[in-house]
């Protein structure tokens, strides 16, 4: 969804000696002596690609005959596990482990929803729905239906599809007309058509909204995410507040994440695993410039202030670990 997916921006690269034999042998010593040796796991967890991880996986399972992650749950213990189990686990199937602890229980977590599905690309969101259904025999789709509901409903399901207009075009005239129909649907009239906001924001390319954010503020004389925040409540109305901060930069929203999880009494420690641990191969050094922009501080202090021993250590090398 970003423009920029490279993973030139991600604080994560793959080793460039990559040895997994000798990755897989490290770990199993420092999980099975006297002691857990917590500073190979970290050294090694958090300086490999998730592919890296996955190879690493798998010969350790070769030469062990135990699986890693149950390994590593057995050695440690808290967030510390939480982090380092998210790091073993394949990306879309994290994803899917993260949407399908959303929707169970009692009372389904809209926040993780909305953060998923509005900063994921299509691409994202078909690797999660494939997990998804490899994992419970279901589609997402389907389960998704069962849990939420209304308007807020409407718009997940559409993303969950994962079919946004992918075109790299702006067509300025279509821009101007959409601009128009939001104008109509919401700030002209009396009560809110919400299906026209779902309809363009969750079906128009990331390019082409942004252009109609342009041409909404000419039309009204304020942005969209205000006229939304004004005309709407609720899930709905924090969804699509959502996508129009992705449509302006997923990095940006995403460290307004990372800062909420750790801000006030008491850590998001979910959160804050989940774009660390997602986005470290993506865009974590545009997350870290954007946080330092928006609040004067940078990530790396607010993870040293926030949290403690051997989570601290392994979240600040997600990070980058060079204080920036």
């Amino acid at each position: 969804m970003a423009a920029l997916s490279s993973a030139m921006r991600g604080s994560v690269k793959p080793k460039a000696d990559f040895n997994v034999k000798e990755d897989a042998m490290a770990l199993s010593k420092a999980i099975k002596g006297l002691g857990t040796d917590v500073k190979t796991l970290i050294q090694v967890l958090t300086h490999r690609s998730s592919d890296q991880r996955q190879l690493i996986c798998k010969a350790y399972q070769e030469a062990t005959g135990k699986m890693l992650v149950k390994d590593l749950k057995g050695e440690t213990s808290g967030n510390f596990t939480d982090l380092l189990v998210a790091l073993v686990t394949p990306t879309a199937v994290y994803h899917c482990q993260q949407v399908m602890k959303a929707l169970k229980g009692v009372g389904t977590e809209n926040s993780v929803l909305i953060e998923i599905f509005a900063s994921t690309s299509n691409k994202q969101i078909k690797e999660l729905s494939d997990a998804y259904s490899k994992e419970t025999q279901r589609t997402l789709t389907e389960d998704l239906k069962k849990e939420i509901s209304g308007d807020f409903a409407s718009a997940i399901l559409i993303l969950a599809e994962g079919k946004r207009d992918e075109s790299t075009n702006v067509d300025a005239a279509k821009a101007k007309e959409d601009a128009k129909i939001l104008y109509n649907a919401g700030e002209k009239k009396l009560g809110t058509d919400e299906s026209k906001f779902i309809d363009i924001l969750c079906h128009r390319s990331i390019p082409q909204l942004r252009q109609t954010l342009v041409e909404y503020n000419t039309i009204s004389g304020r942005s969209l995410q205000e006229s939304i925040e004004r005309e709407m409540s609720g899930s709905l109305e924090l969804l699509l507040v959502a996508i129009v901060k992705c449509v302006q930069s997923v990095p940006a929203y995403l460290a307004e994440r990372l800062h909420k999880s750790m801000k006030g009494v008491g850590t998001d420690e979910g959160t804050l695993n989940r774009i660390m641990v997602s986005r470290s191969e993506i865009d974590m050094l545009d997350i870290r410039s954007e946080f330092k922009k928006l609040y004067n501080y940078s990530l790396h202090s607010a993870i040293q202030s926030d949290t403690q021993g051997d989570y601290e250590k392994a979240l600040i090398n997600l990070c980058g670990g060079d204080g920036a």
